[in-house]
This record gives C-alpha cells, structure tokens and sequence, in this order.
C-alpha cells in the first residue's frame, strides 16, 4: 500500500508516521495563541521536526466545537506564510489543514504536499478538483455536521458501520472526480461529531477499516474525550493520548497526528520495536 502525496511517497508497511500540528490560531482547545505569530509557528514546526515528525500540518482555522468560523481572508494571512517558510527550510511533507478550496490552492502552490480535509462530507467537488489537480495527498476525515453543529446531538445506529460507509462512498466519490486512491489517506475523526461511547467504539474497532486498503490516520491528542472519560484537563491528558496512539498503531493506524511529537515518537518506536520481535 502507497500513499501518494506529490514528490513524496509512503509506502506501508513502515513505522507509523508522525504529523506534527502546527497551529497558527488565536483559539485552538490545546495550544491556541501558542504559535499564531508566523515565526513562532515556524520555530515550532522546526522543533517538531527536530523531535521526530514526519508531516507537519499547518492549520489557520480552528476546528473545536463552537469554532466562529475564519475568513478567507484570514486564512490566508495566518497559514501561507508559515508553509512559504517551512517549505523552504524542510524536507518533509507540509500538509494544509483547510476546509476552503481557495486556501488549499494557495498552500499547495506556496509549497504544501497534503491538503488535510475535516469537511470531506462536503457536497462540492471543488476541494477534490484542487488535490487532483495537483496530485496531491488528501485526508478524508469523516464528520456528522460542522464544526458549530456538530457536537449538539450526534447520533449514530452503528457509528463503526456508518463511517466505514463513508469512507466507501468518498472513495468513489474521490475516484470520479480525479483523485487517485493512492493519494488518500482516512480519519474516522474522532471528536468531529461523536459521543464518548461513539469516540470509543471507533477507537476499540480501528482494525474494522483495513479492508479498505487506505492507511488511515488517527487524530486523538489531548482531545476532550480525554477529559470527559478520565477528568483531565487539557494539560494532563498526554498518558492517555500516548496510550490511543499506541492503540491505534497496534490495530494498524499508518499515521498518528500529534501535539507530542518526542513523546508519541517514543511509546510508538518501543511498541513496534516490541512487535517485530512476536514473530
């Protein structure tokens, strides 16, 4: 299995991937503020890189639940410069974590390989026009709503059943408008639209979605889950982001999307350095 994301290439298997998050927002639930001036962001997707990541995703807009929505505009301004800098001084994949067509143009041409979608339930195909115009990776997250709505009353029949029909249906849906299986990647996304027990059934069943022959990415760092299984706050909740991640590799998640990059490198590395000596 490949993914395919511009001049980068991953082929599986091989050590999960780290992608690093680098958010330039004024209001992101773990570390927003942190990094919203452009050379702080980029001293940090450096220090990421440094720690052990293999994708650093860079993201403008933030995607809590209640997040007020960002201009264009804003987007812009906040994401394009941090990618101009990094794609300059990297040689690992810069991904853009954007819901707007217009923005993911821009970061691909600005230097971006990935365009990491939380709104792939759209109906427009025009996002997939960008990615397979510029044979880019895609992330197809699954979500039940937006961002302002989604975390009102979330209800599922079978929540594993219905996100693996998704990710289905966004394949052909992908394929018809260009955008080549190899370049896809899925996110079950957790906390986009989901319960506790909606946010556990996908983590206890994250091997159910191999059959779809797509690595699938796992984002769970210091999420409120965490927090409403365990009562930790934002700040306490990495033991338990190490063990999903830990999880979530051992049941086949190719990639892990993190906040901790040295620490998550460090639990994954021992895990599967464990595993290869089962055999």
């Amino acid at each position: 299995m490949k993914w395919i994301c511009r001049q980068f290439e991953f082929a599986f298997p091989r050590p999960a991937l780290l992608m690093g998050i680098v958010n330039v927002t004024p209001d992101s639930f773990s570390d927003g503020g942190r990094f919203f001036d452009t050379a702080a962001a980029v001293r940090h997707g450096l220090d990421l890189v440094a720690e052990g990541a293999d994708i650093l995703d860079v993201g403008g807009e933030s995607t809590r639940p209640d997040a007020a929505p960002v201009d264009e505009a804003e987007e812009f301004r906040r994401v394009l410069p941090v990618i101009e800098r990094l794609a300059g001084r990297v040689t690992i994949p810069l991904s853009v974590d954007t819901q707007k067509p217009a923005v993911a143009r821009a970061a691909l041409a600005a230097g971006a390989s990935i365009v990491n979608d939380i709104a792939a339930n759209r109906t427009d195909g025009a996002m997939w026009r960008e990615v397979a115009g510029a044979h880019a990776g895609y992330v197809c997250m699954h979500m039940q709503g937006t961002p302002q709505t989604m975390q009102q009353a979330p209800h599922y029949d079978d929540v594993v059943r219905e996100v693996d029909g998704f990710f289905t249906e966004r394949l052909e849906r992908l394929a018809a408008a260009g955008v080549a299986s190899e370049q896809v990647a899925l996110d079950v996304g957790i906390g986009f639209g989901k319960t506790l027990e909606h946010n556990l059934q996908l983590l206890a069943r994250l091997d159910s979605y191999k059959k779809q022959g797509r690595p699938l990415l796992l984002g769970v760092s210091r999420k409120s889950f965490i927090g409403k299984l365990l009562g930790a706050d934002i700040e306490a909740r990495l033991p338990a982001s190490l063990a999903c991640a830990v999880w979530a590799a051992h049941a086949g998640v190719r990639i892990v999307r993190t906040h901790d990059v040295a620490a998550t490198a460090q639990a994954l590395r021992m895990m599967e350095a464990l595993q290869a000596r089962r055999h």
